[in-house]
């Protein structure tokens, strides 16, 4: 019987290529948002209305159990799926895909709610907190944010945070909602009991999902994220959207992950730790290590076959 060499890495090289080549732990989970749901980054209920020039990253939509189906600003066809300049997916007016996407914003809604209150903030005015993941209760006022709020990962590529609006939710002009130390499994989700309003020129992230409408005022963004409303209209005016992540969020579709839902349980993800991109001196240690590896293993078969 002949014995396969072995052969051992040195313990450097090992330490190189674990350093190099440890990816981030991004749980395998049944989304918040159903694929349909998901698809879409504008989505009313009875209408959308657009002022041009909107940029939207994603689908917008609109589905009503009256049949009014109305969308003004953007190019549209009852029943139809077509394209816009302002769009990069399609604009469905009424269409079968919109109208699962609502039954959907429903459902999605429901299982937000049923994550109860979590902690209830003591102001309706977030300005100046920086939040760790969890579940916020925020009672409504004249404002709900009137300067920068923080949301703190924690260094957690599965952070979530669920903020349950007790009535509206309002954001004052150039207002900024700021996530970090997140990474491609993080979620916000703003559950709205009523209406949201985003004020101008305000930077916002994550998926509104309001029971009623959401308008969005000149020059609002949310970068990150979606505007969904389960029975009323949504009202753009120059606004830059979609789900299209950037930094440590890559990946995140929006800021849509975070949670897992289980029939009609819902859970949040593992911790796991956020993917931080190797500097340029540590990939190239990482293409050594793997061309030594690649020359001690022909030795090795080398001197197994002599």
């Amino acid at each position: 019987m002949t014995n396969t060499p072995r052969f051992a890495l040195p313990p450097r090289l090992r330490l190189s290529l674990l350093v190099g080549l440890c990816l981030p732990l991004v749980a395998v989970a049944t989304p918040l948002l159903s694929p349909d749901l998901a698809r879409f980054t504008v989505l009313g209920a009875s209408t959308v209305t657009n002022v041009p020039t909107s940029v939207i990253g994603g689908n917008v939509g609109v589905w009503s159990s009256g049949g009014a189906n109305a969308i003004a600003g953007f190019l549209s066809s009852p029943g139809l799926a077509v394209s816009d300049p302002q769009v990069g997916g399609l604009v469905h007016a009424g269409t079968a895909t919109a109208m699962q996407a609502q039954a959907d914003l429903t459902t999605a809604r429901n299982n937000l709610s049923s994550l109860g209150v979590g902690t209830t903030l003591s102001l309706p005015d977030m300005v100046g907190l920086t939040l760790a993941p969890g579940v916020y209760t925020v009672n409504a006022g004249s404002t709900n944010l009137s300067g920068l709020l923080r949301l703190d990962g924690g260094g957690n590529a599965n952070a979530a945070w669920v903020f349950q609006m007790t009535g509206t939710l309002i954001t004052d002009s150039s207002s900024v909602v700021e996530v970090f130390n997140a990474g491609a499994g993080a979620g916000v989700y703003w559950n709205v009991a009523s209406s949201a309003t985003l004020g101008s020129d305000s930077t916002f992230a994550g998926n509104v999902l309001a029971l009623s409408t959401v308008t969005m005022n000149t020059g609002a963004t949310d970068l990150c994220g979606r505007v969904l409303a389960d029975t009323g209209a949504v009202t753009l005016q120059m606004n830059s959207l979609g789900s299209t992540c950037a930094g440590s969020l890559v990946g995140s579709d929006g800021l849509s992950g975070g949670l897992d839902v289980t029939g009609t349980v819902v859970s949040f993800l593992p911790s796991a730790p956020a993917f931080t991109v190797p500097e340029p001196a540590s990939l190239a240690l990482v293409g050594l290590a793997l061309a030594a590896l690649g020359l001690m293993r022909r030795r090795v078969l080398r001197q197994a076959g002599s």
